[in-house]
């Protein structure tokens, strides 16, 4: 389709890099009352994924939400991204997707609806890749454009992921690159070119199936996707009430391409400078571009969780069979002075 109109020329911020930063968000929700229902197995005591809904012995029912303005220019790609970050919830803590809802905030007199005919399609696409129907949803008029899906889903009760419940000796993967936000700032900035965003495009939109195997497996003891609060924020969420540390070898990160040049010339999101001043004082970065990675605001980011030492051969077997890529860039050590150890 001929798109003379690009997106992100009408927002400020786009992705998971436009949330509230952690300690705004932390100022939003102190006080509030912590819902207590026999059947509600995962709220936000913790900051889950998602919500989880005990059906039955068998069964658990998952509920999220997630919505964001565009952080790339073309809007298949960018229905594409926000629907696989939604879904991502989904297989984060482990379960299936079963349905969604779209959520939409368009301005129309400024951009044409067959724009967003073309975030739809996207979105459906990725849907159907996912096995599930988009059946239904929302839209509002909005000065800057909005998308993104509230995604049921189902899981057994035994096999929740939490992102809290890490252990001591576990190892720690993720499983895609890290560096989406360098790169669309970089992007904005006219310092690279549509070209050297393409593999990051294929990254975001790339499901996350592999944590509805990984919910299977006792060996994985916590759980969750790395998307607006970066590397770090995300560990943070693993270990602030665990009396446990990361211990991360940098080296081990896996980045897109050119994003280890783009952090050496400081060029960074303004969420990761967010997550930085609310965790600052839990690590130590050497140099300012190793700050600069560990917390750049991931959208559709990959999963992170840990998992027994033990369990290297059966991940490897899963890896081989299903063409997933569980990348080890750590491990969980007796919590320090700080929780996040770069090495």
């Amino acid at each position: 389709m001929s798109n003379p109109i690009q997106l992100t020329q009408y927002t400020k911020s786009g992705g998971c890099g436009c949330k509230m930063g952690p300690l705004q968000l932390e100022e939003v929700l102190k006080n509030l009352p912590k819902p207590h229902f026999p059947h509600l197995l995962a709220g936000n005591e913790h900051n889950e994924d998602a919500a989880v809904w005990k059906w039955d012995e068998e069964t658990a029912l998952i509920q999220t939400t997630d919505f964001f303005l565009p952080i790339v220019d073309d809007p298949y790609d960018f229905g594409s991204i926000a629907a696989a970050n939604a879904l991502s919830d989904v297989y984060a803590m482990g379960g299936k997707p079963l349905m969604a809802l779209a959520i939409v905030g368009w301005p129309t007199s400024k951009i044409p609806l067959n724009h967003l005919h073309e975030v739809m399609r996207g979105a459906h696409d990725i849907a159907a890749t996912a096995g599930i129907p988009i059946a239904g949803g929302h839209t509002i008029e909005t000065e800057e454009p909005i998308f993104g899906l509230s995604v049921s889903g189902k899981i057994h009760p035994q096999h929740i992921k939490r992102n809290h419940q890490a252990q001591l000796g576990d190892l720690i993967y993720i499983t895609k690159p890290l560096g989406i936000g360098i790169l669309s700032t970089a992007l904005k900035r006219g310092r690279i070119s549509a070209e050297g965003m393409a593999p990051a495009i294929a990254g975001m939109k790339k499901l996350n199936v592999e944590g509805s195997l990984l919910g299977s497996l006792k060996e994985v003891h916590a759980m969750t996707d790395i998307t607006g609060f970066g590397l770090v924020g995300h560990l943070m969420e693993m270990l602030q009430h665990s009396g446990l540390a990361a211990e991360i070898k940098k080296d081990q990160l896996p980045l897109y391409p050119l994003v280890k040049e783009l952090a050496a010339e400081n060029i960074y999101a303004d969420m990761a400078m967010k997550t930085h001043a609310r965790y600052q004082k839990e690590y130590t970065a050497a140099q300012l571009s190793d700050l600069i990675i560990g917390c750049d605001p991931q959208t559709s980011g990959g999963l992170l969780f840990t998992a027994s030492a033990d369990a290297r051969a059966i991940l490897q077997d899963l890896a081989q069979e299903h063409g997933f890529e569980f990348i080890r860039i750590g491990e969980v050590v007796a919590r320090q002075e700080q929780s996040i150890i770069w090495k």
